[in-house]
């Protein structure tokens, strides 16, 4: 019997240890950051459709992030998380990768960043992490800007744990 007990404790120390992690906001933008950089140098090469907008067509390497879904669904699945990646154009910053869903059930590509707390860090080649309400649902988030290898921001990447 005391085996059975010590193994049970021991199994739920372990799910309590692996939720703990897999809702820290700081430890899941600096996954996605070290995705994103696994797969090369961030640069922007030309336009590209995202939704109904030409955008700015952001590249790690040479993998176009526009459109491309691989790196948000990986950070959904490992810490299950909401993730975008935003290029910027002008003053604004478009969704050209993203898990987050429009209340019609589809990706959020398209939309804009809204001008809250995170717009104005970012903006300023800051990190923001805290509460933000992203399409109308509360998150506890992070947001780091991208910049290409001249520092200049081009684009930000994000994460957000729903609360």
């Amino acid at each position: 019997m005391k085996i059975n007990t010590i193994l049970s404790t021991l199994a739920l120390s372990v799910v309590a240890i692996s939720s703990a992690h897999a809702y820290d906001p700081k430890a899941t933008i600096a996954d996605l950051d070290a995705r994103l950089a696994k797969i090369g140098a961030p640069k922007l090469e030309g336009t590209e459709k995202v939704a109904d907008k030409d955008v700015p067509a952001l590249f790690f390497g040479e993998r176009k992030i526009n459109n491309n879904y691989d790196v948000v669904d990986a950070v959904r699945k490992a810490h299950n998380a909401t993730a975008t990646v935003f290029v910027k154009q002008g003053d604004e910053f478009v969704r050209v990768s993203t898990n987050v869903l429009t209340p019609e059930g589809k990706r959020g590509i398209g939309t804009q960043l809204a001008r809250n707390a995170a717009y104005e860090a970012v903006s300023k080649g800051q990190s923001y992490c805290g509460p933000i309400d992203v399409l109308g649902t509360a998150f506890d988030a992070c947001y780091n800007p991208i910049k290409d290898a001249g520092g200049k921001i081009i684009g930000v990447s994000y994460i957000g744990h729903k609360k």
